[in-house]
């Protein structure tokens, strides 16, 4: 009997040291990063992640790449593959996973986008990390109708060291400096043109996280109704001026005081042309107004 207890007592204590050594072993983590979210952009355009980490991009877009760029060089993101990854344009669904096994800072960017900014950087921790930093607002190719007021705000976040401060421009004009979030600035008055909007963040080490908009202001055209005629039945055109990228809204009536909105849109053509197909053979009235700026 003394025989058989010491072999049990042995198995049990091999047993509990095997479960022991096995709760203290650690897996490498994987980071998501949405590939086309919200437009033409990785969401979230940075990340921060440790050596033998993984990072899967996931297609919400399509038409999309992710391509390694720029030898890592930190704000140089023109389009120039390093060749670590390529995945080629991508439809929605699909999914790209590469494991970083080494420290530093990893560019890419969409091979069809990068130039409306399309770009995000990966930071494998072993390194001193620059801020990361991305404009919220406004979108890339944002159209404004003249005179604009845009308010920039950007979404900061540490590095290897705390902010201490982000700068805002509109081409090489400072607009102003923040040392506290939330990170914003109001750009009034803008005329009719093309424009750069900047923000640079820097830490407290001196390293700094860049990120720019291209948008435009135009100087919005007098909205008419013309080419009105009835197609057939209950189905009612005309079309109207627009300046291509602002927003608007139709609106009909049958009394010019009750004003039913049936369509807002983002102009894509001068002049838009509009189907009423569900008016009736009442007198109608119609009216399209431009939005206010976003």
């Amino acid at each position: 009997m003394k025989f058989s207890l010491k072999n049990i007592t042995v198995a049990a204590i091999a047993a509990a040291f095997s479960l022991f050594t096995c709760t203290q072993s650690v897996s490498a983590a994987s980071t998501n990063v949405l590939v086309g979210s919200g437009g033409l952009r990785f969401s979230p355009t940075n990340v921060l992640i440790n050596v033998n980490d993984t990072v899967v991009w996931s297609w919400v877009g399509s038409n999309h790449s992710t391509t390694s760029g720029t030898n890592g060089n930190h704000g140089d993101d023109n389009g120039v593959p390093c060749g670590l990854w390529d995945t080629g344009l991508q439809s929605a669904g699909h999914l790209f996973t590469n494991t970083f096994t080494s420290a530093g800072t990893f560019a890419y960017y969409c091979s069809l986008h990068f130039g409306s900014g399309m770009t995000g950087q990966v930071f494998v921790a072993g390194v001193s990390l620059p801020p990361s930093l991305a404009i919220t607002k406004p979108l890339p190719g944002t159209v404004f109708a003249a005179p604009a007021n845009v308010t920039i705000l950007a979404s900061v976040t540490n590095g290897s060291a705390a902010v201490t401060n982000v700068e805002f421009l509109n081409g090489t004009q400072v607009l102003a400096n923040e040392m506290a979030g939330p990170f914003s600035v109001t750009n009034n008055n803008l005329g009719a043109g093309n424009y750069t909007l900047t923000a640079i963040a820097e830490d407290g080490s001196g390293l700094t996280g860049t990120n720019s908009v291209a948008i435009s202001v135009v100087t919005p055209v007098t909205v008419s109704l013309s080419n009105v005629f009835k197609l057939s039945g209950t189905n009612f055109q005309f079309s109207y001026p627009a300046n291509v990228g602002l927003n608007y809204v139709v609106q009909r009536s049958t009394n010019l005081s009750n004003w039913i909105s049936l369509v807002t849109n983002t102009a894509s053509s001068n002049p838009v042309v509009f189907v009423d197909l569900s008016a009736s053979n009442s007198p109608n009235f119609y009216r399209v107004g431009r939005l206010p700026n976003p």
